[in-house]
């Protein structure tokens, strides 16, 4: 179907993780923030669209808003429009961007970062768990936004509140892993595309609640907001309802009452492995949002009780990790793959579930 025939649809971000502020979700599904807003006078003549925004934003060229354009980020009274489109009289455009626009200026803070690629046009950084990515909502210091600021402060060319540049993607308050931040207005309109076009590769590490009887799967269904609880997402019966999404999973090893699954991601969605994992069944180990902060599954002995407590202390949140990231590199046109460890709060859930097995197999 053609993207000019699908009107975007106005959202509010009421997640603590994510910007309480409105967004538009595309018809691909992404969620996309108005950054400016413009509006065509009764006299104005046919004017193609990129002409009519040079002419009214500071510090870009018509080369940038055709990529823009084609990147889906222009919208025109609520419809994304092409390159070529001509703006008409009393029409409504939106410059939209995959993060909120900043109401006040970041300030850079010395956080320690853990850097795992750079050069002149990209970073990649293997954010750690508990850490925000985007400044908002009760979190305007700590955030990985606030890192770069202090981490670019000897970069000229780098403007931290520049949405034309900057990260490409997020992950959730608590979980940890691979992200890449564009350097340039370029680098993020070429990474931006290959997110758009689904062309990333991003593996995921899960523990999980339960055994599984296959030893892979795919999860389809599409998400929305709960309406039972709007701080949480969900997967809706109604197919009409909701932003497709599509989960690919593989279990690397089974613990018996838990189990380390690999997730690969086809679409994007927000919570979505979160949320497919807790629709069949199988929610992500101490993720109190989705209930798996409950013992869900094993005996009923004290002593059991008290080993998944200890668990739970031992890694304080949805054990989840964006362990690899793969891109074409948006000047060399190289593909670039990386891999991270998983941290080590996980890292010690899994042993320690692991050595459970052992036991109770040399016990039986």
């Amino acid at each position: 179907m053609n993207s000019d025939s699908q009107e975007f649809k106005i959202v509010t971000a009421d997640d603590p993780e994510m910007d309480p502020i409105a967004s538009y979700t595309s018809p691909d599904g992404r969620e996309l923030y108005e950054h400016f807003r413009f509006e065509a006078d009764r006299g104005q003549a046919l004017l193609r669209i990129d002409k009519f925004l040079v002419t009214r934003m500071e510090k870009t060229s018509r080369n940038r808003i055709q990529q823009a354009a084609m990147a889906g980020c222009i919208i025109v009274n609520g419809k994304p429009v092409k390159p070529s489109y001509k703006v008409k009289p009393l029409d409504v455009v939106s410059i939209v961007m995959d993060r909120p626009r900043y109401e006040f200026e970041i300030l850079a803070e010395d956080i320690p970062l853990d850097i795992v690629y750079e050069d002149e046009d990209l970073l990649v950084v293997n954010k750690p768990a508990g850490m925000v990515v985007h400044p908002g909502h009760g979190n305007y210091h700590g955030t990985l936004v606030n890192a770069l600021a202090w981490h670019f402060k000897d970069n000229p060319d780098y403007d931290v509140n520049d949405p034309r540049m900057g990260l490409v993607h997020r992950i959730d308050k608590y979980t940890s892993g691979l992200l890449v931040v564009a350097k340039t207005p370029d680098a993020k309109t070429h990474l931006g595309r290959q997110f758009f076009n689904k062309t990333t590769k991003r593996q995921y590490y899960a523990l999980v609640w339960g055994d599984f009887e296959q030893p892979a799967g795919t999860i389809v269904g599409n998400i929305a907001r709960d309406p039972r609880d709007k701080l949480r997402m969900a997967v809706m019966e109604d197919p009409s309802v909701g932003k497709h999404a599509v989960t690919h999973y593989r279990v690397l090893e089974s613990f018996g009452y838990v189990t380390l699954v690999q997730c690969i991601l086809e679409t994007g969605r927000t919570h979505q492995i979160r949320v497919h994992m807790r629709h069949i069944k199988h929610p992500l180990f101490n993720d109190a949002r989705y209930g798996g902060d409950q013992i869900l599954k094993g005996t009923t002995f004290a002593k059991y009780r008290q080993f998944v407590e200890n668990c739970f202390a031992q890694c304080p949140r949805q054990a989840l990790h964006a362990k690899t990231l793969g891109f074409i590199h948006p000047r060399s046109g190289v593909q670039m793959d990386f891999d991270s460890e998983v941290p080590s709060d996980m890292q010690g859930l899994i042993d320690k579930w692991r050595g459970y097995r052992q036991q109770s197999a040399s016990s039986d």
